[in-house]
């Protein structure tokens, strides 16, 4: 099973993409977030034995894929 989730937002460069799953990295400010959501949902889907697959470029929005194995 394949899901995607778009958007036309500002878009992230490979520095931010090569970073975006692990614990506490924020693109905010000092004080104005964890930085946990995307390593807790990166977490969640390796538990089911899936991938996050992120496509994205600076200015040009995000794409991300959540690829789930075929249930038995």
């Amino acid at each position: 099973m394949v899901a995607e989730v778009s958007d036309s937002g500002v878009g992230m460069s490979k520095d931010v993409q090569n970073k975006l799953f692990e614990p506490f990295f924020t693109t905010k400010p000092v004080g104005k977030g964890t930085g946990l959501g995307t390593s807790i949902s990166y977490g969640i889907v390796r538990g089911y034995d899936g991938t996050i697959d992120i496509e994205s470029q600076p200015g040009k929005g995000a794409t991300f894929r959540l690829t789930f194995p075929q249930a038995r």
